[in-house]
């Protein structure tokens, strides 16, 4: 016997075994990063990959739709903003809290409740180092002095002197139930960009106390006014370098995470494009719709300025970045189109306020390398509320019982554009009035003949060609029309039925 070819073979083959693991075994991905980008009144339109007649240049979000998933048929839970910021962030439709109309104001309680998970506490749980920088806009339990209370200062919740400084805060003592205290480690923000106090807050505290009031009423921006609440502010308060700053601040952020062991979380809810508006001077005059598209392109470089950052450091491969925005475009939408031919809105009836289409489907952009095929478009039809569900799919968290109750996953749906059967059934919409609409298939109906709120101009009116709304319900075919135009209540009675029934029991959930 060959004794020595017969180790050799034996040699050779317990080599290759050894080795194929190592050869053939795909290297275990880790986990992944999770950049949430929330625009502030953008309209479907606004983005220039899907408004072939857009008049405003938006290359980050454009190459952002092209290295992911674009979806044409997504929808804010509100046609306002804190509402929307609610259900995305808890997976849940904020009627079932107590925001049941309007938004919070400047001094306004929290509206997310003790102990309510949200996509950042979630994260935590899951060893995440989680931020949020930004507009939040979700209140917070100021520091007033002792023995002042809101109701007992005033309906604005502060109260100046005869030397015109706000005195009824104790800005030494923290903020209370913030961001920091529903799943962000981090806070850096001035709340709201137009509303008081206008001072930076870092976790729970103002970074300077406010000593003036502000009080803008009667200036003009470049296009429309101000529209900040008078209220308490730091000396020299520069509201144009708000967007900037936080821009900034989101970059080095992401920066510091550069070399730590954990995954983490940015939520960057975006001050912009909403008024005032305010772009600054390398952006004016460069689009080619008024200071409003000037501040969309400002807007779409904060995006890159972020996009460029997780590249620069080494993350954007095994970085997940969703961008949208939280209703669709203010009211100065309408002088746009008159004097620019610059649809904010898309094709789409309504605005910001609105139950029509235009004042809840707004741009939904996913990137995911590896997991999301690039430069794909989704028509399924979603809701901001289901990011909190995809999340928790990927990081492999079972969401705990009546958290999340209004959340479907769209992993089955990012991993394939041409999915067969929906992800969910229906989306239910919801008006700054609290009135409902119910979304199923093709199908709209809408409560009270309530579709629109923000006042449509009377010259925007007669280019339209919208059928008398007499009914009890509205009932919209959108496949068929949709541009909402056609009423279909009287002729589709058993379609008006089964969405009422279904309505209503989605409504008894909460």
């Amino acid at each position: 016997m060959n004794y020595f070819k017969l180790f050799f073979t034996v040699f050779t083959a317990l080599f290759l075994t050894n080795c194929k693991p190592l050869s053939s075994k795909k290297e275990k991905k880790s986990i992944p990063n999770i950049v949430i980008i929330y625009a502030d009144d953008m309209g479907y339109g606004d983005v220039n990959c899907q408004n072939p007649t857009s008049k405003i240049k938006t290359p980050n979000l454009d190459n952002l739709a092209k290295d992911g998933m674009r979806f044409t048929d997504a929808h804010s839970a509100s046609g306002v903003c804190s509402p929307s910021r609610y259900s995305l962030l808890t997976g849940r439709y904020h009627w079932r809290g107590h925001l049941k109309t309007g938004i919070v104001g400047s001094w306004g309680d929290p509206a997310i409740e003790d102990k309510r998970l949200t996509i950042g506490s979630m994260l935590q749980q899951k060893g995440y180092n989680t931020a949020c920088i930004g507009k939040w806009h979700l209140g917070m339990v100021w520091p007033y002095k002792e023995g002042l209370g809101q109701k007992s200062v005033d309906k604005k919740g502060w109260k100046s002197s005869n030397s015109g400084k706000a005195n009824s805060f104790d800005w030494t003592q923290p903020i209370e139930k913030g961001p920091t205290t529903v799943g962000f480690d981090y806070y850096f923000g001035d709340g709201t960009i137009n509303f008081p106090p206008y001072a930076w807050i870092e976790n729970d505290k103002v970074t300077e106390i406010p000593t003036e009031i502000l009080d803008l009423k009667g200036k003009k921006t470049a296009e429309g006014g101000w529209e900040c609440r008078k209220g308490p502010a730091v000396k020299n308060w520069d509201i144009p370098n708000v967007p900037i700053e936080l821009t900034e601040k989101s970059v080095a952020w992401i920066e510091s995470q550069k070399g730590t062991k954990k995954p983490f979380f940015l939520y960057f809810p975006l001050p912009s494009p909403h008024a005032p508006i305010v772009p600054a001077k390398q952006f004016q005059g460069k689009s080619g719709a008024g200071g409003y598209g000037d501040y969309m392109m400002q807007t779409d470089w904060m995006v890159g300025q972020v996009l460029d950052a997780l590249k620069n450091n080494g993350m954007d491969e095994n970085t997940i970045v969703i961008f949208t925005s939280d209703n669709g475009p203010e009211k100065y939408a309408y002088d746009r189109v008159k004097n620019f031919e610059h649809r904010s809105m898309g094709d789409w009836r309504g605005l910001k306020r609105d139950l029509w289409e235009g004042g809840h489907r707004v741009p939904f952009i996913i990137k995911y390398p590896g997991v999301v095929p690039s430069n794909t478009v989704s028509k399924e039809l979603i809701c901001q509320t289901d990011i909190f569900s995809t999340i928790a799919d990927i990081v492999n968290f079972e969401t705990p019982k009546n958290n999340a109750e209004d959340s479907f996953s769209l992993i089955k749906a990012i991993k394939n554009p041409d999915l067969k059967r929906p992800i969910r059934n229906s989306v239910v919409h919801h008006s700054i009035r609290g009135e409902f609409a119910l979304r199923k298939g093709n199908w709209v109906l809408i409560e009270k003949n309530s579709g629109g709120v923000t006042k449509v101009p009377l010259w925007y009116q007669k280019q339209t060609k919208s059928s008398k709304e007499n009914t009890p319900l509205v009932l919209y075919n959108l496949k068929n029309d949709p541009k909402e135009e056609h009423n279909v209540y009287n002729s589709n009675p058993e379609i008006v039925n089964e969405m009422k029934d279904i309505l209503k029991r989605i409504k008894e959930k909460s």
